[in-house]
């Protein structure tokens, strides 16, 4: 549970803030550009924090950095429902980014330390049971904290969701990395150990394959509030319970793919089915954008078979990366962590490219991001040549 919500605080603070993106729009005075780039400073915030914070805990140890952490986040958060501008706002979104990190790159590390192979691949897949209802949860509890009070209220909320973590990780969560099994060194070691990784060509591949379809997943996250709200009309409430179902989809998957397609099938086999499902996906939300009159529900169908294929993508991309970094879990999670975010700080860009009018940045963004993810697991990873399923240990 402590792992869950620390891997789930992240997607909680972008999802909760979704339904009320076009207020904030309103309330400061700013385009619809503008308030992305509030979601854009987060992202890029939790990438630069994770490339930081998991090679020191590589050093000093998982505890130390996440309380830190943890702490940070709650004061920032805290900034935010007091931001006068939005120049504050989007600095203090990127503190909030640069803190949340330690969560998301030490949960990974700590699974890691406890576990190898595929039960740290079912053990990822389980955590999306707990992580996975932030998405759930979060537009909804967004949607109502919007008619009980404005944007603001949102991040009173997340500071005490902070507080309420950081106590819970204080108490109940232990040390999992020794002493005798930390590094020393320095940044010249830590600077070493991510080029080794960078260079190892199978890792690179379930990297770069896992980024950029948490890329495309966020394209679909960040357009579709503007998208399904002002182009097809969906109210807020409307809009959190087709998000909240397409994240229950995103669980579901992930749940079938730890407890009954990982183990019965080779691992790469699993992801290339996960990445034809993303693709074919997109390649329907283009059709249905350019060619049809199709009404919100053929799009929010389209949208939710986009979101399913994400749980079986990520969390075997992460288990094969960690296992190809026995010794160096946290640097590897940073590496993880931060090409996933940067890539994720795209797709705000380009699915907001087109303005209020049209959902066809969204659609294409999503398709062309399938695409370039499938093409690096191929490139790299070379799935058809016969060798030992990587987690079948």
């Amino acid at each position: 549970m402590i792992l869950g919500s620390l891997t789930a605080l992240g997607p909680f603070t972008v999802d909760l803030y979704l339904p009320g993106l076009p207020q904030v729009s309103t309330d400061l005075h700013v385009p619809q550009t503008v308030t992305q780039l509030t979601l854009t400073a987060f992202m890029l915030g939790t990438a630069l924090g994770q490339l930081v914070i998991g090679p020191l805990s590589d050093s000093f140890g998982r505890r130390r950095p996440l309380l830190i952490g943890l702490t940070v986040y709650v004061g920032s958060s805290a900034v935010c429902a007091l931001a006068p501008n939005p120049a504050v706002l989007i600095s203090m979104r990127l503190v909030q980014g640069l803190a949340g990190a330690a969560g998301i790159v030490i949960a990974r590390a700590v699974v890691r330390d406890l576990h190898d192979g595929l039960a740290a691949a079912r053990l990822l897949s389980s955590l999306m049971l707990v992580s996975g209802t932030a998405p759930v949860l979060a537009p909804v509890l967004g949607a109502q904290l919007l008619r009980l009070a404005s944007w603001r209220g949102v991040f009173i909320t997340l500071t005490l969701l902070g507080l309420v973590i950081l106590t819970a990780t204080t108490a109940l969560l232990n040390e999992t990395l020794p002493t005798p099994r930390r590094h020393s060194g320095g940044l010249p070691t830590t600077l070493r150990t991510m080029r080794d990784l960078v260079h190892d060509r199978h890792f690179t591949g379930y990297l770069l394959t896992g980024s950029i379809a948490f890329a495309a997943l966020f394209a679909y996250i960040a357009g579709s509030s503007f998208t399904l709200q002002r182009i097809y009309g969906a109210s807020p409430q409307t809009y959190s319970l087709l998000f909240a179902l397409n994240s229950c989809g995103m669980v579901a998957t992930g749940q079938l793919n730890g407890k009954l397609l990982l183990g019965r099938f080779p691992s790469h086999r699993v992801l290339a089915t996960g990445l034809t499902m993303l693709g074919a996906a997109g390649a329907a939300l283009v059709l249905l954008v350019t060619t049809t009159h199709a009404g919100l529900p053929w799009i929010a169908a389209a949208l939710f078979l986009t979101a399913c294929p994400v749980g079986m993508i990520l969390p075997t991309t992460t288990a094969l990366c960690l296992q190809r970094a026995p010794r160096a879990a946290g640097s590897a999670s940073a590496l993880l962590g931060t090409t996933q975010f940067l890539m994720g700080a795209l797709a705000p860009a380009l699915a907001g490219l087109g303005g209020r009018i049209t959902a066809l940045p969204m659609a294409m963004s999503v398709l062309g991001l399938a695409l370039a993810a499938a093409g690096c697991f191929l490139a790299l990873c070379r799935p058809w040549r016969p060798t030992p399923d990587p987690l079948a240990r």
